[in-house]
């Protein structure tokens, strides 16, 4: 049975820069994956491939049991959540300006467009997006206009957004970016509730930092220099060994109650 995401001998350049080189990497529904490393290492690269955006230059790509190249991309991205911290949403801008509500940008997702299409959205619509908003723990946002919601609010209001059309995986890509700590925890604790309520739903992660890992990461997938170090069980992964070999410096890696801690070792 075909994975959710299956990567074989993929390699991705661009201009004569490699950005992916003789990849290998599968991921199974259900699972919880992170994916960590330095800047540079192709991180982001490996999620736009899991998320259709982007076509391999060299090997295959599988997601959701379609190939790259042979399906219907628009068809496939329905089934794909993607939260992109580097990425406003499409005409955020026009959102904010017209005074959008957090529960209005949340039923977008169900159209995927930049603008709410009413005659879309019916009652299960509306519903569901409340639902979701207390779910991402934003019961009380829904009627507050998205542009004075604070980062961290917007953070999980995009998740919401994101999981409006049901989809089959949800990709995030640095979610926790710009965030201070309190915003930080609140989306570490939403995205923990989120895989306990769905056991189904299969979330991949990319972050640079350990401290961002939930706690309900099943798997991790460390990347340096376009190159995949190591993927596998987190136990196994997320390692002292492993961690200073991938970022280059040694490092002291601590877990607490599910979450891991990194800090450089002095000499």
């Amino acid at each position: 049975m075909p994975g959710a995401v299956e990567l074989s001998g993929v390699g991705v350049r661009v201009v004569g820069r490699t950005l992916l080189a003789d990849v290998d990497w599968r991921v199974e529904y259900g699972q919880h994956w992170v994916v960590l490393g330095p800047n540079g290492a192709g991180k982001t690269t490996m999620l736009s491939l899991a998320a259709a955006v982007r076509h391999p230059s060299e090997g295959a790509v599988t997601v959701l049991g379609q190939r790259l190249g042979r399906v219907d991309l628009r068809e496939l991205r329905r089934r794909i959540g993607l939260v992109a911290a580097s990425q406003r949403l499409v005409d955020e801008e026009l959102l904010e300006a017209e005074g959008a509500t957090a529960h209005t940008v949340v039923l977008t997702g169900h159209t995927g467009t930049s603008a709410p299409l009413w005659d879309r959205y019916g009652p299960a619509e509306h519903e569901r997006a409340r639902g979701l908003l207390a779910d991402l723990g934003c019961k009380d946002l829904g009627e507050r206009p998205f542009r004075v919601c604070s980062q961290g609010e917007r953070a999980r209001i995009r998740v919401a957004r994101a999981l409006l059309a049901d989809p089959a995986i949800l990709l995030l890509d640095e979610p926790f970016a710009g965030l201070d700590l309190p915003a930080r925890e609140d989306l570490i604790t939403a995205l923990e509730e989120l895989a306990a309520a769905r056991p189904a739903l299969t979330t991949i992660t990319v972050t640079h930092h350990l401290e961002e890992v939930p706690a309900t990461t099943t798997h991790a997938l460390l990347m340096r220099d376009a190159r995949v170090q190591m993927a596998g069980p987190v136990e196994e992964v997320l390692t002292a060994g492993r961690l200073s070999e991938c970022f280059g410096r040694p490092l002291r890696i601590d877990r607490l109650d599910g979450r891991w801690s990194a800090r450089a070792v002095r000499g």
